[in-house]
Parts: structure tokens; C-alpha cells; sequence
């Protein structure tokens, strides 16, 4: 393999997960991060089987186990009557099923257990508060010039990987200048001590309310201790950007017409941090000779199937996987991976975007999908996105 470190933009889950799993197998990597440091972003997020099993066998089980949580079932509701629409089993159900378990952790302790396991690995190095803005090949190897506080910096590596999210500088520097466009969705989060949750919701198990031009979920996180919850709305103008305060009151007017039982969920929450959602074509191509894409910057993915990250987290074990395949030819290695990924990927992103028709369908078609929701076998439904393995 090239005697250079292979370059990393960003340090999301996706590239902390790739750099862990590549250090394992003697591959140096150093990571550059535009933040200073790790923030408490996104609050909740979901690991499914087909991402924990990864994180596991890369040895974080012990420390997952710590920090996550476990939900009994996925319990589905229409959200106006607070009828039940289905259910899926979760914990033992899952593990029997796929060989790994369906967690719920906050994101922050997610990126901390990833971080904690990758200072202990003697061949990453962790560059923060770098912000990458260009790279060129040489006969030998690659430079990526990189803004910081006290200015230009470089770097030296025999490749690079843009896993700089949805706004991904590293794909529009191999060609795609599609700009990310609002999906017309605001997603509103939060999160509240599992002592003043509603004693009417069961705090053991992940909802899913399902109403016109929105949806909520909520599931505990930090081994229990809080609640997390997301409510998606209808909105029409969007703002970049992952933690604006939002105002309560407008959050409750749009829900002012659903179950009590909700409601009261979300009137407890103490404060809201809201984030536009946008979203971006599928891109042409993920990789240009020894540059390629990884996570939100390869597809951006809407959270109707709280799979982002668990995608990130498929794509850094792929990755790893063909350059041990061709460690001496890396274009070759991130052709194959953009081979074997983007199928997947596209799979998913059009299941997440029939989700966001489905969960926010209006009378009619809400009864319809009502219907359908009461007859469908989650389990079974999912088998395809829980079942994957590296």
C-alpha cells in the first residue's frame, strides 16, 4: 500500500467508523474536521442490526451496551386517534432474528464510545478545526489544502474520503454541482428526563405517530435515562444549519388537532432545537481515481427510516473491505466500493422517501394507508434492511 495516510474529511460517525475499522487492519488514516470539537448534535439516533453488528465486531459492544438503549417493541399510532397501527418486536425478537441488536443512543455518546476506541489506535490522527477547501493529485500521491484559524494548512495522503456530509465540499470538487434543495420538512428535536416522561406512553419502547403533513417518534436513550423525540412538519421555507432554538408554541399549534397522549409528550419537552431538511439527487458518481465519498456526502438520506447513520456505518466497512482487496491500487478499490454501495444505498433512500409520503398522507389516503399499516408484518418488511451483512 502507498507509504502516504489515506485522508478522511470529516469526523462524523461514517469516517470515525471507517478510521476504527482501518486501524484494525494496519491502514493509517488522518481525519480532518472543520469543528473544534464533538457537540451534542441531532440528540437521538438508531442502530439498527445491520449497523450495530459492525460497531460490535470492530469490539464496541461492551461500551454500546453502556450507553444505549434497548427498546422492547417499535409501536405505530395514528396520531390524530392515538389508535394502534402495528408493531414490531424489538430486542431479543431482533437479536434472534438478525444476530444483533436494534439500540438507541444519543449521538453524541455514539461519536464519544468511536473516539474513545480510536485514540487508543497509535495509527489515526485526529486534525479538528480544519476546514478542507481543495485537493490535487500529484505523480505520487494527493495534497488537501485545508482553512483553519491561524490558516492554510495541507496534507499528504495517497487518497482522500469525502465523508463531509450532505453539503459535501469533496463532491463538488469531482464533478457534481447539484446544490442540496429544502424537502419542504423542518425536523423539531428534543429530549426530557424519563421521570417527567408521560406515564401514559410506555417509556421501554421507540413510537411512531403518524398524521397529515407530519410525524413524531420518540425512544429512550443514555441507558434509559432520557427520552428523545423528533417531531417532522410540514414547513415552507428552510434554513441551513443543525440547532436553531425553535419555539414551542409554534410546534404545538401544529399539533394542536392530535391525541392528547402526544401532546402532552410534547408540551413537556423543556426546550426545541429545530433543523431544515434537505435533500440532494442521487449523485451521478461517488469516485474519481483515488477520491470517493462516504455517508450523507455519497447519499443523502431523509430520516423516515432512521437509517443515516446506520448507511455510513455499512459504507465504512465496504470501503475498508476493497482497499484490503486492492491495496495498491486505491481507484480501484473506491470504483468497486461505489459498485457494491450504490445499490444499496438507492434502495434505501427511495424507501425513506415512500415513508415520507406515507407517514404525512392526508384524508384520504390516510385511511387507505391506515388500512394497509394494520395488515403489513413489519418484521417481515424490513428483513431486507435489517438482514444485511458486510
Amino acid at each position: 500500500m502507498n507509504t502516504h495516510p489515506i485522508l478522511v474529511a470529516g469526523a462524523g460517525i461514517g469516517a470515525l467508523t471507517f478510521a476504527l475499522a482501518a486501524s484494525r487492519l494496519g491502514i493509517e488514516t488522518i481525519l480532518i474536521e472543520r469543528r473544534t470539537k464533538i457537540e451534542e448534535i441531532g440528540a437521538g439516533i438508531q442502530l439498527s442490526p445491520n449497523a450495530s453488528r459492525i460497531l460490535i465486531q470492530l469490539g464496541l459492544g461492551p461500551a454500546l451496551s453502556r450507553l444505549s438503549a434497548e427498546p422492547e417493541r417499535l409501536h405505530v399510532r395514528d396520531g390524530l386517534t392515538g389508535t394502534t397501527l402495528s408493531s414490531m418486536p424489538l430486542g431479543n425478537a431482533m437479536r434472534e432474528a438478525y444476530g444483533a441488536p436494534y439500540l438507541t443512543l444519543h449521538r453524541a455518546d455514539l461519536q464519544t464510545i468511536l473516539l474513545d476506541a480510536i485514540r487508543g489506535a497509535a495509527n489515526v490522527r485526529l486534525a479538528f478545526g480544519r476546514r478542507v477547501t481543495q485537493f490535487e493529485n500529484t505523480s505520487s500521491h494527493l495534497i488537501v489544502s485545508t482553512e483553519t484559524s491561524s490558516g492554510i494548512e495541507t496534507y499528504h495522503g495517497s487518497a482522500l474520503v469525502g465523508a463531509d456530509g450532505l453539503w459535501s465540499i469533496i463532491a463538488t470538487c469531482i464533478g457534481d454541482q447539484k446544490k442540496p434543495r429544502f424537502s419542504n420538512n423542518t425536523a423539531w428535536r428534543g429530549t426530557i428526563s424519563r421521570a417527567d416522561w408521560p406515564t401514559a406512553l410506555p417509556a421501554s419502547e421507540t413510537g411512531l405517530w403518524l398524521g397529515p403533513d407530519a410525524h413524531i417518534v420518540h425512544y429512550p436513550i443514555r441507558g434509559g435515562a432520557l427520552m428523545n423525540i423528533v417531531a417532522i412538519t410540514a414547513d415552507k421555507t428552510g434554513e441551513e444549519g443543525w440547532n436553531r432554538p425553535g419555539d414551542p408554541a409554534v410546534l404545538q399549534k401544529c399539533f394542536e388537532a392530535w391525541s392528547p397522549s402526544v401532546r402532552n409528550a410534547l408540551s413537556s419537552v423543556p426546550e426545541w432545537q429545530i433543523w431544515s431538511l434537505y435533500d440532494t439527487p442521487p449523485r451521478p458518481h461517488w469516485s474519481k481515481g483515488n477520491v470517493t465519498l462516504l455517508g450523507d456526502a455519497a447519499h443523502p438520506i431523509l430520516p423516515f427510516l432512521a437509517q443515516g447513520a446506520a448507511l455510513a456505518i455499512e459504507d465504512a466497512a465496504i470501503l475498508v473491505r476493497e482497499i484490503i482487496r486492492s491495496p495498491h491500487d486505491l481507484g480501484r478499490a473506491f470504483s468497486a466500493y461505489e459498485t457494491v454501495r450504490k445499490p444499496r444505498a438507492a434502495r434505501v433512500q427511495a424507501a425513506a422517501h415512500q415513508n415520507a409520503s406515507t407517514f404525512h398522507a392526508t384524508w384520504p389516503l390516510s385511511a387507505a394507508r391506515n388500512f394497509i399499516m394494520r395488515r403489513t408484518d413489519l418484521m417481515k418488511r424490513y428483513a431486507w434492511l435489517y438482514g444485511w451483512h458486510p
